[in-house]
């Protein structure tokens, strides 16, 4: 980023602005009167302040209403409503969370939430749970709540998320670690890549696949008659695929993605961002020459050279970088193979093909 660059706005997660809509609804339960505006303790020790956007009581509930604001970060929940009922619960049984319209309920095992429970991770459940002790304790008494989040629309904004993939019904997560978005991170995308490993291995599936794109995903998918939670959406985080790999295996993996970002992956890139790395091209066309293609020094892209350098080419691309997914699993016990996929789907270099 240019130093004169203006400097990206931070935002909150869905857990932050769940915990903020909860310590507000408790106290209006608990007699407090209503207020339009609440502070909360993020696990880092910032304290944010959220604007309340709806409160509405019932006889033994109230619910508090947080507009989730995202930053400067392109997040699918940026100005999605988090909704907090809480409720009085039974007594002695502390803190239970259930999911509401919009938020997900977890339907397969590897996650850090059991099947059967809402979507609701566990800082964000640690986050809730705190702030309602300390709002019960400082009313003097027990803090026996139920408390429903709800998310208006989460279910089709679910959709463009991991959730369908990992087994996560109806709806969104309540997601966040430190409560705070910070834009465009990676940490985000790399923790969805391990928690589909993690469900995969759960599921006892013996083949995943790491795919660049939708077209590479898509052909690679048909070719092995895969599940859809066998398919990680790697993007450009083949090291975060890999290294995760390499200390909680499955037998098999294919690495599929179009000629640039599997040209960088036989590079050695780990990171196969735009920003992150580039094509050698100098280096394509000397590899060109070893085995006996056509070189084209002056290609403008990867493509280019594939074009010119034809099936030879792309089998020794795809040769290279499988050499690099080998060497960052080191002596994990995953059998691997790469897949250069063409942008009409057809595939271009199989190393399991020779």
């Amino acid at each position: 980023m240019s130093r004169d660059a203006p400097k990206l706005r931070t935002g909150w997660t869905t857990g932050a602005c769940a915990t903020a809509g909860a310590k507000a609804a408790a106290q209006v339960l608990l007699g407090q009167p209503a207020v339009g505006r609440v502070q909360i303790t993020l696990p880092r020790g910032e304290k944010p302040i959220f604007d309340i956007e709806e409160m509405s009581t019932g006889s033994d509930w109230a619910e508090a209403t947080i507009r989730k604001d995202a930053g400067d970060d392109p997040d699918v929940t940026h100005q999605a409503l988090i909704r907090a009922r809480v409720a009085l619960g039974p007594k002695g049984h502390s803190v239970q969370f259930h999911a509401g319209p919009g938020v997900g309920t977890v339907t397969k095992p590897g996650l850090p939430i059991p099947p059967g429970e809402p979507a609701i991770n566990p800082v964000p459940r640690e986050m809730i749970s705190g702030i309602l002790h300390e709002v019960a304790y400082n009313a003097g008494v027990p803090a026996d709540f139920a408390v429903t989040i709800s998310i208006p629309g989460g279910e089709e904004l679910a959709a463009k998320t991991w959730n369908p993939r990992l087994g996560i019904a109806g709806g969104l997560s309540i997601l966040g670690t430190t409560g705070i978005v910070r834009p465009f991170s990676c940490a985000a995308w790399i923790a969805s890549i391990h928690r589909g490993i993690d469900v995969a291995r759960a599921s006892n599936l013996p083949h995943v696949l790491g795919a660049t794109g939708a077209t590479s995903e898509s052909t690679a998918r048909t070719l092995y008659d895969l599940p859809e939670i066998a398919c990680l959406d790697m993007g450009d985080f083949a090291g975060g695929l890999l290294k995760y790999l390499r200390t909680h295996p499955i037998a098999r993996l294919t690495i599929a993605g179009g000629p640039g970002k599997i040209t960088k992956l036989g590079q050695g890139a780990l990171d196969l961002h735009s920003g992150r790395s580039q094509v050698d091209i100098a280096r394509l066309a000397r590899t060109a020459e070893q085995c006996g293609a056509d070189p084209n020094p002056t290609a403008n892209t990867a493509l280019e050279a594939f074009q010119t350098g034809g099936p030879a080419l792309a089998s020794a691309i795809a040769r290279d970088a499988l050499a690099t997914v080998q060497t960052t699993l080191r002596d994990a016990p995953v059998d691997a193979n790469v897949l250069i996929v063409g942008r009409d789907g057809r595939i271009l270099a199989d190393t399991e093909a020779g």
